[in-house]
């Protein structure tokens, strides 16, 4: 019996068949998805050095750029060939990049680990100060009116604060013993990360070569333009918020050092660092760098943490109003809703560097729909520009402006080609 080929059924059976993997692949990933996870986790882990190289890479890129394009190559007036010129370049950045890192470290750990000693010594002469306010508090009270369980209650948890306290500083130590161990291995992770670095940035124009030429193979060509035109963006976006909010927030660091320094307030390097670095992040890093720095001055005299409050308002306005925008300028293209929605979902799902990375993140999606809605509204015939804001809802000029007896249904206020076209279709 000769076996007749059905096209049709044939077709039938291949999707058939891929559906049923499909739903198979999602139920087993489901049914393990703990196991997946954690396997995900530890490829993570172990390509950490990876991101640490690609994220030097990038932050050390423009400074190569720079020296490599107006530093070396004047100098050598096409007598060194393209590696020689690559190679002095890279030199001079990374020994530029260890000399500011030395500076940074010789300055600032010392101060810091000065700062961070003379809170811990203080504290048991704190905690024994409010014993003895607890106690005098205790031995003014109208015993006499206040019922013995109750008292007996009070004390109990007056108690407990106490032991707690001593707790917390007991467990001080073991806390330290695990982020030293936390911090030998990213240790190591920064040093097979540089050396990714000097790899990526020494040939990175053979590196973006492949991908180019992987991305032709597998796509068609207007969706490799489109995706490199993506990229040149997000690159661009993303390159110009974060290089200028860590420059930002270096100058307010520096600021806040030689504020507190005129004010003479204790701890003053450590509370700058965690005001620089807190910084980073958009709209609620000053609030969040000013509560840690409140309480530490706090600490050593109550009355100068209500000036160092009053100070950080003064340099958080300046670095919003002043600071900020001179050097960020219009980077991200968002306004100041959209900022604070990237921050709070990018934060709630990745912590702290989704807080960081949110914005710029959050830009380059917001540019896609962007030029997605006004490429559907150009092959309907209505321009962008015949969208206008009234009041709070942002109305099409044309659409939404009622027409009167005997007027066109067309506003006067309404782009030229709108009414064109409009003219053209009663025709």
């Amino acid at each position: 019996m000769k076996f007749e080929r059905n096209k049709k059924y044939t077709t039938i059976a291949i999707y058939a068949i891929l559906t049923s993997m499909a739903i198979l692949v999602l139920h087993q990933t489901f049914s393990n998805w703990l196991s997946i996870a954690g396997f995900v986790q530890k490829i993570i882990q172990l390509l950490s050095p990876l991101t640490y190289g690609f994220v030097l890479a990038y932050l050390l890129n423009p400074m190569l750029k720079t020296i490599e394009g107006k530093l070396i190559a004047p100098i050598s007036r096409s007598r060194w060939k393209k590696s020689t010129r690559r190679g002095i370049a890279m030199l001079v950045t990374y020994l530029l990049a260890l000399v500011i890192i030395s500076v940074f470290a010789w300055i600032v750990i010392p101060q810091v680990g000065v700062g961070i000693s003379s809170i811990v010594n203080k504290m048991p002469g704190y905690i024994k100060s409010l014993q003895e306010v607890i106690s005098g508090l205790l031995a003014n009270l109208p015993y006499a009116d206040i019922p013995a369980d109750i008292r007996l209650k009070l004390e109990e948890g007056l108690q407990m604060i106490v032991e707690w306290l001593y707790q917390v500083i007991g467990q001080l130590l073991p806390m330290l013993m695990s982020y030293t161990s936390r911090l030998t291995t990213s240790i190591l992770n920064v040093v097979l990360g540089i050396i990714i670095s000097v790899y990526l940035l020494s040939g990175k124009e053979k590196f973006f070569a492949q991908l180019k030429k992987g991305l032709y193979a597998l796509l068609p060509t207007k969706a490799v333009e489109k995706v490199l035109t993506v990229a040149d963006s997000s690159n661009r976006i993303f390159s110009g918020f974060i290089i200028g909010k860590l420059l930002d927030s270096l100058i307010i660091g520096i600021l806040c050092f030689c504020g507190m320094t005129l004010l003479n307030m204790p701890s003053v390097m450590l509370v700058s660092l965690i005001v620089g670095v807190t910084n980073v992040i958009p709209y609620f890093g000053p609030f969040i760098g000013a509560i840690p720095g409140i309480l530490i001055v706090m600490i050593d005299d109550p009355i100068k943490a209500v000036w160092f409050g009053v100070f950080v308002v003064v340099l958080q306005q300046f670095d919003g109003n002043i600071l900020g925008p001179k050097i960020l300028g219009d980077s991200t293209g968002l306004s100041g809703f959209w900022v604070i929605f990237a921050i709070l979902l990018f934060g709630g799902l990745f912590g702290v560097l989704g807080m960081f990375i949110g914005v710029p993140l959050f830009a380059v999606i917001y540019s896609l729909i962007r030029e997605f809605v006004n490429g559907r509204l150009e092959r309907k015939a209505v321009p962008a520009s015949a969208w206008q804001n009234s009041g709070d809802v942002a109305k099409p000029a044309a659409a939404l402006t009622p027409s009167t007896e005997g007027e066109s249904p067309v506003s006067a206020d309404v782009p030229e080609q709108l009414s064109s076209n409009q003219e053209e279709q009663e025709k």
